[in-house]
């Protein structure tokens, strides 16, 4: 199981690469084209390719944290796997639970 999570680590890694990219390039125009909250939700809200690529943004985070925080229950707080597990998924559902409703908010799927 170890292996398979450390290699499911590193593939989110290098899928949120270019998530982290795009976002952070996507931040620098909007605060150097002096965009305000509401001219940026005017261009996200209901444009599926950014609600679809927050979403896949968001469960990459979901599933790489998690598993870095188990990481470290494991090796520097000694916790068992078996707990370090339980709050790793734990983790994990509160941070996609998050996520997911912040994309649907930007993205205009909650009215």
């Amino acid at each position: 199981m170890d292996r398979t999570l450390f290699a499911l680590q590193r593939l989110t890694a290098m899928l949120m690469a270019p998530f982290v990219l795009v976002h952070l390039g996507l931040i620098l125009y909007a605060v150097r084209g002096g965009l305000t909250a509401s001219e940026i939700l005017g261009r996200t809200q209901g444009n599926w390719i950014w609600i679809l690529f927050y979403l896949g943004f968001v469960a990459c985070v979901a599933i790489h944290a998690p598993i870095g925080v188990r990481s470290v229950l494991i090796e520097w707080c000694h916790a068992s796997r078996r707990a370090a597990n339980g709050i790793s998924l734990a983790f994990a559902l509160v941070v996609l639970a998050l996520g997911v409703r912040a994309v649907i908010s930007v993205g205009g799927l909650a009215s």
